[in-house]
């Protein structure tokens, strides 16, 4: 395609303009330049899953725009405005002239599929050239992806409405979605859209768990209602791994470590990528880990066993201790993770002496926000607060003890 090939080369010698109507003018123009490239790409795309060119190399269409370049969110979008401008002649016609982005494209795309599962049944040719119209109207009023989106839903609800085995949408788990996706900076973005019955239990059962709970020294929890949800998904999924009446019998959690061999500082997760030093030490307190090391070359060289895990009888032992969260809250012994004092790749022993119980977000607090705990003379842990919050470092006793008498250093 030399003519498309001789536009690249101009675009990369394409010097910005100095004055101001001459930077609007450029820059409205590469606008329209990245919608129609958006709109041919598409078509391409499109074309590609109709021929059957992935399948001839083995791969989904999705998995040969990935080895080609495009991200897989890029591959995924520009797969769906594909098939959907193959059937939705007068969204093309716009797409064809720059004036609709790709992004845009693609909320009318995801709102007519989701029309559709709402219908229960095909639409018929009139119902969708009006849902069309409706969310193109909405996209040259100057409406956002998002604001498209929902006009979707409102017109999925009218023709559900109108179907014979109408389903209200608050109960429709056909339109249920959930998805998990990590980000450019190793965390996990949590998206779901649910019907009334799931929603309702997962509002019990985080509002249950998110409730306040006071500081050492008495005041106001700290975190943020955010952090307080979050914290009680924590929870939930810690509950759901152990399987078994929520005492002690089972570590909390499930996970595959891998760390080079030549660089054991740089472990990472199989889902989430990459983790500090002080997470993997973290999530190895109390977790089925399977820490494989590999070599330069990604083969398994060696492969850990679990044998620094607190077996029950001293998970059982570390409750009639310390009762529950022994440091911060007292949460109950079901919600908290057996922590060694001095960590198991530190020497430490798994032994009653060198562990207490902490829920995760005390557990985080130790492990990355400069609180220490130590085993005082009593054989009782003691909690050290960092430095920003008492200068003098001074021990306060497990919270099941701070009601009674004790002597004033650990």
């Amino acid at each position: 395609m030399p003519h498309i090939e001789h536009l690249c080369d101009q675009l990369a010698e394409f010097a910005p303009p100095d004055t101001g109507r001459e930077v609007h003018d450029a820059l409205s123009a590469l606008l329209r330049l990245r919608n129609l490239v958006d709109h041919h790409a598409a078509v391409l795309v499109g074309a590609v899953e109709r021929l059957g060119l992935a399948k001839k190399q083995g791969r989904t269409t999705r998995e040969l725009l990935i080895v080609m370049g495009a991200a897989p969110a890029v591959a995924t979008r520009l797969l769906r405005i594909g098939v959907a401008l193959a059937g939705t002649p007068r969204l093309a016609g716009h797409t064809a002239d720059g004036s609709v982005s790709g992004e845009h494209a693609d909320a009318i795309a995801r709102g007519l599929s989701h029309i559709g599962v709402r219908a229960r049944e095909p639409l018929s040719e009139s119902q969708r050239q009006t849902c069309v119209t409706d969310l193109l109207a909405q996209a040259f009023s100057g409406a956002t992806p998002a604001d498209i989106d929902r006009r979707a839903r409102t017109l999925g609800n009218q023709v559900a409405d109108d179907a014979p085995a109408a389903v209200p949408a608050r109960d429709d788990r056909d339109i249920n979605t959930f998805d998990v996706a990590t980000d450019g900076d190793g965390r996990v973005v949590v998206r779901g859209d649910v019907d009334a019955v799931i929603g309702e239990k997962l509002h019990t059962m985080i509002d249950a768990l998110a409730a306040p709970r006071p500081e050492p020294d008495g005041s106001p929890d700290a975190r943020s209602p955010g952090r307080r949800r979050s914290e009680a998904l924590e929870r939930i999924l810690d509950a759901a791994a152990h399987g078994d009446d929520g005492l002690v019998g089972m570590p909390k959690h499930q996970v595959l470590l891998t760390l080079p061999a030549d660089n054991p500082d740089l472990a990472s997760m199989a889902f989430t990528g990459p983790v500090t030093l002080d997470t993997a030490r973290l999530l190895t307190c109390d977790a089925t880990v399977t820490g494989i090391t590999v070599d330069k070359d990604g083969v398994p060289v060696a492969m850990t066993d679990n044998l620094r895990l607190f077996p029950p009888h001293l998970r059982r032992a570390l409750i009639v201790r310390d009762g529950g969260c022994c440091i911060k809250c007292g949460a109950p012994a079901s919600w908290a993770h057996a922590h060694h004092i001095k960590h198991h790749a530190d020497g430490g022993k798994t032994v009653l002496d060198n562990g207490c119980l902490l829920c995760p977000s005390c557990h985080t607090d130790v492990h990355h926000n400069g609180w220490d705990v130590v085993l005082g003379h009593d054989r009782h842990p003691w909690l050290v607060p960092p430095a920003s919050v008492d200068p003098e470092r001074r021990p306060l006793p497990a919270y099941n003890r701070r009601t009674m008498r004790l002597d004033n250093a650990a």
